[in-house]
């Protein structure tokens, strides 16, 4: 399907890639890897046609359709989420009109028999059918199927785009693009903003609906369960490996051993060559051998080794003060804005437990972590045991870095003991490496600054972690290098996350979140999701009889509603009026608080996404607002719970 020729690709001396060769097949389920900074974004702007080459050939066959997923795109505020999913059948509309039209002029005409018309009939019946193979009348009913895969719920459908967040605008563009059923899909990290239950679908939907995909994924599990071949940009080069992710591992580090033991005889060729020169240099007998030697030395092609794989370098957590047995125990804990969003939580974590919290994006993971923090106010009891000192890593923590300091400087403050020699190394296991380390932390995006976020708390003496999508901005090697601080580390852990490969190995129980309950489930990640395979269902079948809604996020539970209410024996009406009115002005001022802190939580969502831009990293106008905006959510929250309790009494 394109066929690519003698590529080169540079932007300063040294290029990117050069000489590749190689054919994307129909089937193929390509992954494409590389260190950070190698070229594989590039690459795929250069396959799509946004990107042009500094030499080479991508040869695309006429008629081919291509779907580009970038990490980062621009997005439309001024339609629905239906509206915007059905702009990928845009060709299919044009058809449609050139159908409605051949239909409308054949309708016009009387010469039935001339030869003009049978034109037209024919053109009506090529278009017409070209119209009904494209499956033209089930395409709402697909774009439905679409987005409820990637977790959208019926609701959904119909509310604009821009009352969503980035990631789950993100996840619109993806389903356009699917739902464009490309020859080649060619997809930039599209799994950072989905959840398991998305991934997994869309690990599916490839592996038995794509024609093409050249993929570039951090997530292993993913790129391994939905691969058959394996690019690698390494050393200037684009090795291709006919097999999926797990097998080109291996095949890889006997790559790499060859290259070493090649290199070592290199260099002791070259080191026995410049012995031999310096010995004779100056000895006449010995001149035609030295100037031999001198011109071999000059034709040696230096061979290139991989880059060293920083995921074998240990790091271990300093030593802390131990902690109580239990460091986090929670009964019948529950929270409420405008609908539930868990009630009678009742769960107790052991000192040394490594712990996941999964669900649905919107379940409540993060809410109940910020419960555990005492960020804000809840029900019921939730206690912090005796000496546990946490170590917190959340998206905004990257907001609380110095910005006068350097990367380097950043964790030079907080290292300590013999880690200070490895400061180096650390950075470059997380993307820091050489230069980068000198940069200013007010010039790195937000993805950069939660990097050096993560590496600042792997250095700080605690004897708790409590890790909020820790894994969303790094790479393989780094995400291993973390993956091995973990289970390494002797205290406890609680890990929210989407990445099954992460998981897998680290936590020995898995919390789910989902329809306001928090559900407890023994075992590690793939235990889990095997079991809820068969609890999914047992649902189902119960459910059977029951409303339909879509797969998604939890269905908003309404607030108590203005239900007349008997007049007792022993009341008055005048009593009974006087408590209507009460209760109508009750129930008035909780629907506007809730209002009050739906638009606050709105706009912190809308903060939060303008401060993970570069350009916005230091606007100190964004993060006075940022945080005024929270103190008055937790007040107008604190305000809620009291006019909740004034409208209960009211109600009884």
């Amino acid at each position: 399907m394109i066929s690519v020729e003698g590529l080169r690709v540079e932007f300063a001396v040294k290029p990117l890639f050069a000489n590749a060769n190689f054919v994307v097949n129909d089937k193929d389920r390509i992954a494409l890897v590389g260190k950070n900074g190698a070229g594989k974004s590039t690459l795929l702007k250069i396959l799509c046609g946004l990107q042009q080459p500094t030499a080479g050939e991508v040869n695309v066959p006429n008629g081919t359709i291509i779907g580009y997923l970038p990490q980062v795109m621009k997005l439309q505020d001024d339609t629905t989420v239906r509206q915007e999913t059905q702009k990928a059948f845009a060709h299919i509309a044009n058809l449609k009109a050139r159908v409605d039209e051949l239909e409308r002029q054949m309708k016009e005409r009387t010469d039935y028999e001339s030869e003009d018309y049978m034109d037209l009939v024919d053109r009506y019946t090529t278009e017409h059918d070209h119209y009904l193979m494209m499956g033209a009348e089930s395409l709402e009913a697909e774009l439905e199927r679409t987005l409820a895969g990637l977790g959208f719920t019926r609701e959904d459908l119909e509310r604009p785009t821009k009352e969503f967040s980035g990631g789950w605008r993100m996840r619109i563009e993806l389903a356009k693009i699917l739902l464009l059923k490309p020859d080649v899909l060619l997809l930039d990290e599209p799994t950072n903003h989905l959840d398991i239950e998305s991934i997994q679908w869309l690990e599916q939907f490839l592996s038995q609906s794509a024609k093409a995909v050249v993929l570039v994924s951090h997530d292993r599990a993913f790129i391994n369960n939905v691969s058959n071949r394996t690019l690698e940009i390494s050393c200037g080069q684009i090795i291709d490996y006919k097999v999926k992710y797990d097998e080109y591992v291996v095949l890889r580090k006997e790559r790499r051993e060859q290259q070493l033991r090649a290199y070592e005889n290199q260099q002791k060729e070259v080191a026995e060559m410049k012995d031999f020169i310096e010995r004779f240099r100056y000895k006449a007998t010995k001149a035609v051998q030295v100037q031999q030697k001198v011109k071999q030395l000059e034709k040696i092609v230096p061979i290139e080794v991989d880059e060293v794989d920083n995921s074998a370098m240990h790091l271990k957590f300093p030593p802390c003060l131990r902690s109580g047995d239990y460091p986090v125990i929670c009964e019948d804990v529950k929270k409420a804005y405008n609908h539930v969003v868990f009630d009678h939580v009742n769960l107790t974590i052991k000192r040394g437990e490594k712990v996941a919290f999964v669900g649905k994006n919107g379940e409540g993971k993060s809410t109940l972590v910020k419960c555990i923090m005492n960020e804000i106010p809840f029900e019921g009891h939730l206690k912090v045991g005796h000496n546990v000192q946490i170590g917190y890593f959340a998206q905004n923590q990257a907001q609380l870095l110095d910005e006068s300091l350097t990367v380097f400087q950043t964790i030079d403050n907080v290292a300590k003991g013999e880690i200070r020699l490895k400061i180096n190394d650390i950075l470059g296991a997380f993307m820091f490496g050489g230069e980068e380390s000198d940069k200013k932390v007010k010039v790195l995006s937000g993805g950069e600054r939660s990097r050096l976020a993560m590496i600042r708390l792997l250095l700080e003496p605690v004897n708790m972690l409590i890790l909020d999508e820790p894994t969303n901005h790094l790479d393989m090697a780094s995400k291993d290098v973390l993956k091995e601080a973990i289970k390494a580390f002797d205290g406890t852990a609680i890990i929210v996350s989407h990445d099954r490969e992460f998981l897998d190995g680290l936590v020995t129980k898995v919390y789910e979140f989902g329809g306001g309950k928090v559900r407890e489930h023994l075992g590690g990640i793939y235990d889990f999701l095997r079991t809820k395979n068969i609890s999914e269902l047992k649902e189902l079948e119960n459910s059977q009889a029951g409303n339909k809604t879509f797969p998604g996020r939890e269905q908003n539970i309404p607030s108590v509603g203005t239900n007349a209410q008997p007049v007792a024996k022993n009341q008055s009406y005048a009593e009974h009026k006087e408590q209507q009115k009460q209760l109508r002005k009750a129930e008035k001022a909780v629907e506007q608080s809730e209002r009050k802190i739906n638009d606050m939580e709105r706009r912190l969502k809308e903060l939060d996404e303008l401060l993970m831009k570069p350009e916005n990293a230091s606007n100190m106008e964004l993060v006075t607002e940022y945080t005024t905006t929270k103190k008055a959510l937790d007040e107008e929250v604190e305000r809620w719970e009291k006019l909740s309790e004034e409208l209960e009494q009211l109600s009884i």
